[in-house]
């Protein structure tokens, strides 16, 4: 018996009921060939077949949470993007030998950090600690190039200060 599931995967976004595409011909059927909890057990990873083109993609489930608002620098707020973290992430480990699974880790870990913490509302600020705080453990070099966009060095004084204080933290 075929135990593959077939399903219109379709998203809900606001009011829109939105239907995933294949990403090779567009269609809208595919089937489940397999299912598996991440790593940590917090989303389930799903290898599908489009019935149309034959292809093989993956899809991602995840538990939607309570939306978190960001409260920017100047006062502007605006929803809370998993993707902004981790393209942080990964310019500040760009050229680093860090592997990709250890980046979508601290990724994981901030983003179930801001969520679990029941704050509806969280600055800008307390986002960049946290990251900064997550990559020190990883990567001294990574650390040192998140705080110096995120921190906004200015000259080369204030890049010795971090530097210093980091090396005094050790």
């Amino acid at each position: 018996m075929d135990t593959a599931i077939r399903a219109r995967v379709a998203v809900q976004k606001g009011d829109k009921l939105l239907i995933m595409k294949c990403r090779y011909c567009g269609g809208t059927d595919s089937k489940v060939i397999d299912s598996r909890p991440s790593e940590d057990f917090s989303a389930i990873r799903r290898r599908r077949e489009c019935i149309g083109c034959g292809r093989r993609f993956t899809t991602w489930e995840r538990i939607e949470e309570n939306p978190v608002i960001v409260v920017k620098r100047d006062g502007r707020r605006e929803p809370f993007e998993r993707e902004k973290v981790a393209v942080g992430i990964r310019k500040a480990c760009e050229k680093r030998p860090i592997p990709a699974d250890v980046q979508n880790r601290l990724v994981d870990e901030i983003c179930r950090e801001i969520n679990n913490s029941l704050e509806s509302e969280v600055s800008t600020e307390a986002i960049g600690e946290l990251v900064m705080k997550k990559l020190r453990d990883v990567d001294e070099v990574a650390y040192v190039r998140f705080a110096s966009v995120y921190r906004e060095f200015k000259d080369s004084q204030t890049f010795l200060k971090e530097l210093q204080r980091l090396l005094n933290e050790k």
